[in-house]
C-alpha cells in the first residue's frame, strides 16, 4: 500500500480493520495502534535493539483521518499551507491513518530531540538506520529525496513495507519506496 501526495487513501477516511495495540514502550500519552502484522514486528524489532541497550519509543503511530484534519489544520495555522505541506500529510494522505507507520523516539534522550533531525544522532536512530529492514521497516522519508517523497527529512518515521521488500530495499540501494514501486516520485499534490 504505498500512501503519497499522488496516491491517497481510498476512501480518504480509510480506517484499517486489524489495529492492535504492540507492547513496547511509547511517549507519554501515546496510545500505540499498528496493524496486526506490523505490530507483531515492532516488538520483535524493539525486543532486538532493547538487547542491544537501545530503548526505542513509539511517539506516534496510527492516526485517524479526523486526528489527521485536527494536526494538519494546525501545520497550516503555525506556519502557512507551503511549509506545512514538508512536514506534514494532508488529510487521506497520511502514512499513519494506514496503520503501517510510526514515529519512533530514544528513551534516553530528551524531549528536545522528538521529531527532529537529531533523532539520527541517538542510540535509536542509529540503530533502526542500521537494523529496521530486518524487521520489515525502512525510513520512510530520506535525505535529500524531497523530490521523490515530498517531504523533509524525518529520521524517526518508520513505514512497515514486510520484511522480502525492505530487505530487498536494502541489498538494492533503493532509498524510497516509491523508487522501489518504479513509481514517479510525489513532491507535490496533484
Amino acid at each position: 500500500m504505498l500512501v503519497n501526495k499522488h496516491h491517497p487513501l481510498n476512501p480518504l477516511d480509510y480506517q484499517p480493520p486489524d489495529l492492535v495495540t504492540p507492547n513496547v514502550p511509547a511517549g507519554p500519552g501515546e496510545l500505540v495502534l499498528l496493524r496486526r502484522e506490523a505490530a507483531a514486528a515492532v516488538e520483535r524489532m524493539f525486543a532486538a535493539a532493547g538487547s542491544n541497550g537501545v530503548s526505542i519509543t513509539v511517539q506516534s503511530s496510527y492516526r485517524s483521518y479526523a486526528t489527521q484534519v485536527s494536526l494538519y489544520g494546525s501545520y497550516v495555522a503555525q506556519k502557512g499551507q507551503e511549509s506545512a505541506d514538508t512536514s506534514s500529510a494532508r488529510p487521506g494522505y497520511s502514512e499513519h491513518q494506514t496503520g503501517l507507520a510510526l514515529d519512533i523516539g530514544d528513551a534516553n534522550v530528551g524531549a528536545d530531540c522528538e521529531f527532529t533531525i537529531c533523532v539520527e544522532e541517538t542510540a535509536a536512530g542509529r540503530w533502526v538506520a542500521a537494523h529496521a529492514a530486518d524487521y520489515g521497516f525502512v525510513v520512510r522519508y530520506p535525505p535529500g529525496l524531497q523530490a521523490v517523497t515530498g517531504y523533509l527529512y524525518e529520521p524517526w518515521h518508520l513505514r512497515y513495507v514486510g520484511t522480502a521488500a525492505a530487505l530487498d530495499m536494502r541489498a538494492r540501494g533503493i532509498p524510497t519506496y516509491e523508487q522501489y514501486l518504479g513509481l514517479q516520485g510525489a513532491p507535490g499534490y496533484k
